[in-house]
């Protein structure tokens, strides 16, 4: 609601101290303006994302207590915590559906961020994830001895990584790492963790990347001269 007051032009008369005679001053003011907020209730939209059900194989096994979500399969075993502004279901034709519980912002975020949660969960216990890590560089390799990762990267000692529980690790003709496993969040930190070591550098592009990974190579003070 806005509304607006205006107030009519006075005129005053006043005696100049110094000059004697009378002056008339113009005094206006300005219509002021007062601003009133409404507050309205706005229906957030459902995700594309969150609404779309989840597949679960016939090798999977889905046992649901009130907020949480155990899921077994051939690879391993997973469970999901849900917080309240979200609900999972489990329907009759053997799909997950992820709704919300309540219509507000942070329900709308939850929806979809859970529902690709749990899609991760039934397909990491099915098929599993892979990442796979190219080393870049001369001397650059990578040897498993037993459950660690050793790593040659230019430094005066190896690097030796622990591989952690439920992640395989592969090598292929030394300088190719392919980590594997049901959980993908614990692969894909594995794999940052490694990348971390020696990310690639700018102008030649040496250290270690994702196989898909795009560097973009910047130009040396010797080719900007030329």
């Amino acid at each position: 609601m806005v509304s607006s007051l205006s107030y009519p032009l006075q005129t005053c008369k006043l005696r100049s101290a110094f000059l004697g005679e009378r002056s008339s001053i113009c005094i206006s003011s300005a219509p002021v303006t007062h601003v009133v907020f409404t507050r309205r209730n706005v229906e957030c939209k459902e995700s594309r994302i969150g609404k779309q059900p989840i597949e679960v194989p016939k090798n999977v096994t889905i046992t649901l207590e009130g907020q949480s979500l155990r899921v077994k399969g051939p690879l391993g075993e997973l469970s999901l915590s849900y917080p309240r502004e979200v609900k999972v279901e489990k329907q009759e034709s053997g799909y997950l559906k992820v709704n919300k519980a309540f219509e507000t912002r942070r329900a709308n975020q939850m929806h979809g961020l859970f529902r690709t949660l749990t899609d991760n969960v039934v397909v990491g216990v099915s098929k599993g994830f892979e990442k796979r890590l190219q080393l870049v560089g001369v001397g650059y390799r990578a040897v498993l001895e037993g459950r660690d990762l050793v790593l040659s990267l230019g430094f005066s000692h190896p690097v030796r990584m622990a591989i952690p529980e439920g992640i395989q690790v592969k090598v292929e003709d030394n300088t190719r790492i392919i980590i594997s496993g049901y959980d993908k969040c614990a692969i894909g930190q594995f794999a940052a963790s490694v990348r971390k070591w020696r990310p690639p550098e700018p102008y030649k592009g040496k250290g270690v990347r994702y196989a898909d990974e795009v560097v973009r190579l910047k130009e040396g003070k010797s080719a900007k001269k030329k």
